[in-house]
């Protein structure tokens, strides 16, 4: 099968298309699944540039997210059958093959049903972003219904769904983006307020359209000293949720004088450590998605669609930052 492989870390060029052996199922319970498309994260890029977390393998294919067609089912499956639709968090670590290939091998528990009204691609793109945002917001997080909350990188894509996710529950939503054209995009998907960072301090904009004194939650997926103007855009008994490890320098005076409760999220644990239990409830969360999907209360934008063999430009395209939604590599 045709697979995107590297070999040791660096550049994009770090990145091959060749052939190498399809994957073959070794436990009743897994599935073989013609991978359609793969989702590309900010993660894949990080593997590449800095290492694998598991270095045990001559080579290895990136990619987590994945969107196909089951080819065949172990003797245990009773989830999926050959010709089922399916999209999943899966591999990509190293080791194990990612999707950055023609077809990939998954445990069937850690498989959800593809949503009718999307296409490979969007599917795709879907699962690591949704999952990241559903824990942060609901797991990580306790967003109520009519909270206030604000959502960093809005049109990114974990913040375009953030957005959309935090829709369903009815909060009040204030993103921050880097353009115009940004802030009409993340007002089409249910932002209440788009606060342009370049221009206006966003703790500023926040303090004054918080209808108590900052809000319920700030969602950070941008780090550094976003994190601690963060802290002061909460208001008191408020919540700070983040994805990135919190400075050295992180302002902890402001957050004890205001009693916020910050916690990070890392939605690759459970892949990592191989923690089951934590995996199935990621799975859960891609179900009750679909069924979001299917009722018209989620979307996924893409923002590029490229062939499998065009896999480092995808990964400078996600570097070069700026890109509203998702890049997507397809197999054809």
């Amino acid at each position: 099968m045709k697979a995107v492989v590297m070999r040791s870390p660096g550049g994009a060029e770090q990145l091959q298309y060749e052939e190498i052996p399809e994957p073959e199922i070794s436990s009743p319970d897994e599935l073989l699944i013609k991978v359609n498309a793969a989702g590309v994260n900010p993660v894949d890029t990080k593997l590449r540039a800095n290492g694998v977390y598991f270095t045990d393998a001559p080579h290895h294919v990136l990619g987590c997210d994945g969107a196909g067609v089951v080819k065949e089912s172990g003797d245990g499956c009773t989830r999926f059958k050959p010709g089922d639709e399916v999209y999943y968090f899966n591999g990509g670590l190293g080791g194990a093959t990612g999707n950055y290939a023609e077809m990939a091998v998954v445990d069937e528990h850690y498989v959800a049903r593809k949503p009718e009204n999307l296409s490979f691609e969007e599917a795709a793109a879907a699962p690591l972003a949704l999952i990241t945002a559903w824990e942060s917001l609901f797991d990580r997080g306790t967003l109520h219904t009519e909270d206030e909350v604000l959502i960093h990188a809005g049109a990114g894509g974990v913040g375009h769904l953030a957005i959309q996710l935090a829709s369903t529950v009815d909060a009040r939503i204030a993103t921050t983006v880097g353009s115009k054209e940004k802030a009409e995009f993340v007002k089409s998907l249910g932002a209440d307020l788009a606060i342009l960072y370049k221009e206006d301090d966003f703790v500023a904009a926040v303090q004054q359209w918080s209808s108590k004194d900052g809000v319920n939650m700030v969602f950070d997926t941008v780090g550094g000293e976003t994190f601690n103007n963060s802290l002061r855009a909460a208001g008191n008994y408020g919540e700070v949720v983040t994805l990135l490890q919190i400075p050295e320098q992180a302002d902890w005076k402001s957050a004890r004088g205001r009693n916020l409760r910050v916690t990070q999220e890392l939605m690759l644990t459970p892949l990592v450590s191989a923690l089951h239990d934590m995996r199935l409830h990621q799975t859960e969360i891609l179900e009750q998605c679909t069924r979001l999907f299917e009722a018209g209360k989620l979307q996924v934008h893409l923002s590029h669609i490229l062939p499998l063999e065009q896999a480092a430009d995808a990964h400078r395209m996600v570097e070069e930052g700026s890109t509203t939604g998702k890049i997507v590599l397809t197999t054809g």
